[in-house]
């Protein structure tokens, strides 16, 4: 008697209804799931290059002008890069003509520089520690919970909290930041704080527990382990989640808004401590102008916001490819003798 004989029952029978397929309803479930999920990827196109169609419309055709004015698409293209040459030169300025956006790039350069350096050591650090250091406990499901909720705080909620924490220092003078560019980065860094933290510790999980077993067994310790093998194969995906929280706050007006942020400066900002303005606030302020010819100047900034994100993921890409490239044990273990 052959196995396929003993597996199966006494009575059965490829007729039977109990062992037989529902091949119909998965024939039919099948292509039906297939193009509800085409239904949806192509409501997502069609949403997302309705309003990037619309940005780039109305830097084409400033303030109302339509189709029928007869300019050439050509003339048109070397008009919009003029239009966005003179936003990126410019100071802000009463008429839309002079209006542009240099103090706010800078603006967002500075709180760029300080988010990256303060978010992402500390939550990079911050993963490290729960994920190679600490066991299974209640501390750590509570702390667990906690990022997972706070990734989901609405931002204004953080702008509240940097308003009492850094710019009023709590109600004593001696910490109060005022509104400078280093209270907006620190309340900007704990907006993706548990976005770095969730994306560092879920590609800390993507690595292969037999790397870390690997290089204790060669003497490496803890810390060796991680700095030589476990960080640079993780390394793809930490930059993913940092690149990601990063391009949002980048994004947010309303915490700037909360914590001080001008809505129009002429001076250009020089340090950590001093008055600043960024790119998404001056767009707000444009796009809220009664004047019509504000809203080409407000599409305007929100290409050369695109043009600042796309730029971050192309680095960040190529740091990913760069990364990606080392194998998990490749490299010599940096270890001391007797370790």
């Amino acid at each position: 008697m052959s196995v396929k004989s003993l597996n199966k029952p006494a009575n059965w029978s490829s007729a039977d209804p109990h062992f037989r397929p529902n091949r119909r309803r998965r024939a039919i479930m099948d292509p039906l799931f297939r193009w509800v999920c085409f239904f949806a990827t192509f409501l997502g196109v069609v949403f997302l290059g309705t309003v990037l169609g619309a940005v780039f419309l109305r830097v084409l055709y400033p303030a109302g002008a339509g189709a029928k004015s007869g300019i050439p698409l050509g003339e048109r293209f070397s008009d919009a890069c003029a239009l966005l040459r003179r936003l990126v030169v410019n100071k802000p300025g009463i008429e839309a003509s002079e209006v542009g956006y240099r103090v706010g790039l800078v603006g967002s350069a500075w709180l760029l520089l300080f988010v990256i350096l303060i978010a992402v050591p500390v939550g990079v650090g911050a993963a490290l520690y729960l994920e190679e250091y600490t066991g299974k406990s209640r501390w750590k499901t509570l702390v667990q919970t906690n990022i997972a909720n706070l990734a989901g705080v609405p931002s204004i909620v953080y702008g509240l909290l940097g308003l009492t924490l850094f710019q009023r220092g709590l109600g004593f003078k001696s910490l109060a930041l005022g509104p400078c560019v280093l209270a907006g980065s620190l309340t900007l860094s704990l907006l993706i704080l548990p976005v770095i933290v969730i994306a560092t510790q879920e590609a800390l999980r993507a690595v292969p527990q037999s790397l870390r077993l690997a290089a204790l067994a060669l003497g490496a310790t803890r810390w060796q382990m991680i700095r030589d093998h476990l960080l640079p194969t993780a390394a793809p995906g930490i930059l993913t989640g940092t690149i990601l929280g990063v391009s949002r706050a980048i994004g947010e007006t309303a915490p700037l808004l909360m914590v001080g942020a001008a809505a129009s400066l002429l001076k250009v900002t020089r340090g950590p401590l001093d008055r600043y303005t960024a790119l998404p606030v001056e767009i707000f302020y444009n796009a809220k102008e009664p004047d019509e010819s504000f809203s080409t100047v407000a599409a305007g900034g929100i290409l050369l916001l695109l043009c600042l994100l796309l730029t971050m993921n192309f680095f960040a890409i190529w740091i990913r490819q760069r990364t990606s490239k080392r194998p998990g044990l490749a490299g010599s273990m940096r270890t001391k003798r007797g370790g």
